[in-house]
């Protein structure tokens, strides 16, 4: 059985247990507080960060390596596409989800006032962009859920905690939002604290 050790509110953790659910497999959570054990979960991971996932004797850190992982071992239903070049261009896309959204998820975590608003306007601008793409299909990738929309999933549903308010231009976006969070591999990835972010 594979073993996610899982940051309670951790969006990286999050993307995590959303692959977990929608694949349908049998998985065990264990919730961590890293306020409390860091040093335990340094032991597995050399940068004492969540998500890990262990199973047997393979160890894995990286929410993107993580995903790859599991989609390669359990392919139903398949997130990441079959093609090389489509692969080729979601982990591009990935890469820039990383650069471009979650390195602001980061600083909207732990930083200054002054630093906040600036990666508020970053994620909200880059936001409005992507949201064109949902005009014309249902997720990021077409007609059905990827990888893509797995990484977007948790940030979109933390809109309201880092104070990010969508302009009407992103309307698309907020849509596939909504869509995204009634899917049902997404409501069992919540943990309580996640669903208290949103009322």
């Amino acid at each position: 059985m594979m073993t996610l050790y899982s940051g309670t509110t951790c969006p990286y953790s999050h993307r995590c247990r959303i692959v977990l659910f929608e694949k349908g497999m049998d998985f065990e959570v264990i919730d961590v507080d890293l306020s409390g054990r860091a040093e335990d979960i340094a032991t597995i991971n050399p940068y004492g960060k969540v998500p890990v996932l262990v199973e047997r004797d393979l160890i894995l850190y990286e929410a993107n390596i993580i995903n790859e992982y599991i989609d390669e071992r359990f392919p139903h239903p398949q997130l990441m596409p079959p093609d090389p070049v489509l692969r080729g261009r979601t982990r591009l896309f990935l890469h820039r989800f990383e650069q471009e959204l979650y390195r602001h998820v980061d600083v909207l975590e732990l930083g200054t006032a002054k630093t906040l608003d600036k990666s508020r306007a970053a994620i909200r601008d880059n936001l409005t962009q992507l949201s064109q793409i949902l005009t014309k299909q249902k997720f990021l990738m077409g007609d059905d859920l990827s990888m893509l929309d797995v990484a977007m999933a948790p940030l979109l549903w933390r809109l309201d905690k880092y104070g990010i308010v969508m302009p009407k231009e992103a309307a698309p976006m907020m849509k596939y939002a909504e869509r995204m969070f009634s899917r049902q591999g997404f409501i069992d990835a919540l943990t309580s604290a996640e669903r208290a972010m949103r009322k």
